[in-house]
Formats: C-alpha cells, sequence, structure tokens
C-alpha cells in the first residue's frame, strides 16, 4: 500500500514531529510511505516558544520529507494538494491539534484523488486555550473530505468529535510509547546531575508550561507539604513566567524548587524521569498527554487529575493516583497518599503490563485495519 502522511517532521521538534517519525518507520516496515512536511509550520510571530527546530541536543528521528505546506500561504495548499495526488497515494494520514491548521489540512483533504482515503489522528477537537474561530474552522477540517476517518487517542477527544459530527467514522488508539530517549538514567546518577537532595522524596512537573497545565495548582499543593519533599519542575514556559516566579518566591519550600525553565533536550531527558518518584499532572484540561507516554517509557508512576483523557489513561489501567479535580489540597493530598501508601511498586509493575499494548506496531496495524473497513 501506498502511505502519504502529511504533518510535522524533522527539522521540527517536539512530540508531534517524534510520534509521525515513529509512525512513519513503523508503517514503512510493510509499506511504501513517503511524508510530506510543512514548508512554515507557525509563523514567528504566533510561536510562543524559543524555536521550532531541533538543535544538536535532540536525539530526533531524522525523516527523509518533502517540506511544501505553508499555513498561511494558501497557494501552498494547492501545490501540496497537487504532489500528493501525484504521489498517488491510497491512504493519507493528517495530524489535527488545533484550528490553526484546519484552512490547509482541510482544503489538502479536500482536493485528494477519489481513489484516496483521508485518516487524521486527532490529539485535540477542541483546543484547551479557546479561540472565536475554533469551532467554523475545525468543522470544515472534519468534514473536508467525504470519506475522512478518524482515530482519537482518547475517549474525550471521541466525545468531542462526535459532538461536531456525529457521523463521524473513528476508533480510539492511546498514545504509543516514545521510544527514543534511551534508557532510564540511574536515579543517584540523575539526582547528582540535577544537584538536589537524595534523601527527598522527588515530584517532577515535565513539559511546556502552558495555563491549562495547572503549574500554579501544583506550587500551591507544594506549599502544604512538609520538608520531606521537593519539587523539578522542567520545561520551556509559553508565555510569561512571571505568576509562577512570584508564588516560587513566596514559598516556604522556595529552596526544594529546583527550576530548569527552558526546552529540555532529548539526550536530558531521562535525567529528569531517573531523578523522580512520581511524575504529578496538575492539568486544568486535557484530552491525553503525551508525557504519559515518556512517563511509562520509564516506569514513572503519575499523579493527575480527573479531566480529559488522564483519568482513562492513569487511573483505568492503575498507573497511578487520580485526584477529582485540579485543586491545590486535593493535589498534596493525593501525593501524601502515593507515598504513604507505598504502592509504586503496584503502579510500576501496571506500567510494565501496558507497555505490551502501547507499542508502534500495535498502533501501526490497527489504523492500516481501519483503512481497510468499509
Amino acid at each position: 500500500m501506498k502511505i502519504a502522511i502529511l504533518s510535522c517532521f524533522y527539522p521540527y521538534r517536539g512530540g508531534i514531529a517524534q510520534f509521525n517519525a515513529n509512525l512513519h518507520n513503523e508503517l514503512g516496515n510493510k509499506h511504501q510511505v513517503r511524508a510530506f512536511n510543512f514548508k512554515r509550520q507557525y509563523p514567528g510571530l504566533l510561536f510562543p516558544g524559543k524555536t521550532q527546530y531541533v538543535t544538536n541536543e535532540d536525539v530526533a528521528l531524522k525523516i527523509d520529507s518533502t517540506p511544501l505546506l505553508d499555513t498561511i500561504n494558501p497557494f501552498s495548499f494547492i501545490s501540496t494538494a497537487r504532489e500528493i495526488r501525484k504521489f498517488a497515494p491510497d491512504l493519507l494520514i493528517m495530524r489535527y491539534w488545533m484550528s490553526f491548521f484546519a484552512p490547509s489540512l482541510g482544503y489538502v483533504a479536500r482536493h485528494m484523488n477519489p481513489g484516496t482515503k483521508v485518516i487524521s489522528v486527532l490529539d485535540n477537537v477542541v483546543p484547551h486555550e479557546k479561540r472565536f474561530f475554533d469551532t467554523p474552522f475545525t468543522k470544515y477540517f472534519l468534514n473536508s473530505n467525504p470519506g475522512h476517518k478518524f482515530i482519537v487517542l482518547s475517549e474525550s477527544v471521541g466525545e468531542d468529535l462526535l459532538r461536531l459530527k456525529p457521523d463521524a467514522k473513528y476508533i480510539h488508539l492511546p498514545h504509543p510509547l516514545y521510544n527514543h530517549f534511551g534508557e532510564k538514567c540511574s536515579r543517584a546518577d540523575a539526582q547528582k546531575r540535577l544537584g538536589i537532595d537524595p534523601a527527598k522524596k522527588t515530584l517532577l512537573f515535565f513539559g511546556l508550561i502552558r495555563e491549562y497545565k495547572g503549574l500554579d495548582i501544583l506550587l500551591e499543593a507544594f506549599d502544604l507539604l512538609d520538608e520531606s519533599y521537593q519539587l523539578i519542575i522542567a520545561g520551556e514556559p509559553y508565555g510569561s513566567f512571571d505568576l509562577y516566579q512570584k508564588k516560587i518566591d513566596n514559598s516556604p519550600g522556595k529552596s526544594r524548587i529546583y527550576l530548569h525553565t527552558r526546552y529540555i533536550a532529548d539526550n536530558e531527558v531521562s535525567i529528569f524521569f531517573g531523578a523522580s518518584d512520581v511524575v504529578v499532572l496538575p492539568y486544568r484540561s486535557a484530552t491525553q498527554s503525551g508525557i504519559s507516554a515518556i512517563s511509562y517509557h520509564f516506569d514513572v508512576p503519575m499523579i493527575t487529575t480527573d479531566v480529559g483523557g488522564l483519568k482513562e489513561a492513569v487511573g483505568k489501567p492503575g498507573t497511578g493516583v487520580v485526584v477529582d479535580y485540579p485543586d491545590g489540597k486535593l493535589i498534596a493530598k493525593g501525593i501524601i497518599e502515593y507515598f504513604e501508601k507505598n504502592k509504586a511498586d503496584y503502579y510500576i509493575k501496571n506500567i510494565q503490563k501496558l507497555k505490551e499494548q502501547l507499542s508502534w506496531s500495535v498502533f501501526a496495524e490497527r489504523l492500516t485495519d481501519f483503512y481497510e473497513e468499509k
């Protein structure tokens, strides 16, 4: 089968590009696969981080791709659709995670050959940070191709999908595990490299720092914990860090909060997870989280809030603690109970069982089976 994948690939950085690269390579074991990349993913003014591109420290999978799609140049929509039609794939796979991409991706999907089926992997249907154009743009994308099928990475995204497109054909496939970060760094070495106290219980907040991810709620929870705890914050702020810094400066546990507020290169990820007892996801809203896939890779349990697909990803398989809603007191209580009940080994065993189901080969096989369905 000939498969085209239209999304971000190397030299773009981040979890979505890495996901696409892993999927590309897995599908390539059995099929002829070609990657079509963005020429421009985001205009510089709209990108809140420092760079969209990989650095020398990133362990990026270097997929050979054709950069065509400029998300703000309609002429490139036309040329991208034309080039993919020339390739004449049996299947076009696209990734959709925010409404900004709806016009460009929707146009391409709408202008495929009749013999090309379109399957989109949906990270989100309703974005975390809402804008007035989200619903009309997303509806345009969802209805762009008469045979458009969808893969959702959590059941909550499936529910959002049906609200906007009640007749949508979709399946739920959990996020596979990232496997390019290498082996877990030993606890002693990781804690030494980070300069933290090896005798304390270590919490990790990891990933891009955005308002919906609730770092401020975690800081409120941390203020309620005793001196036996320490917190690592590792990730690049998208927007101002001033609110969080003020909370940290006023925290009674300020000396036990370790800041690494920058993009964490791939070759450093194992250090942060190796040093930590548990990952905390204090999210205000969520569909699913790529951080959970990294946590599973490194056998680190999680404490999370019952929002979106996080309860489904953590509570259901028994890989961590789920608190009822995003609240500092509840999260503090969940953290204390996690350590008092001493269930880390139980959670880790469940993570190891789950790993067998979250392989790229399983994801790719179920995707192609879905392609075959009428």
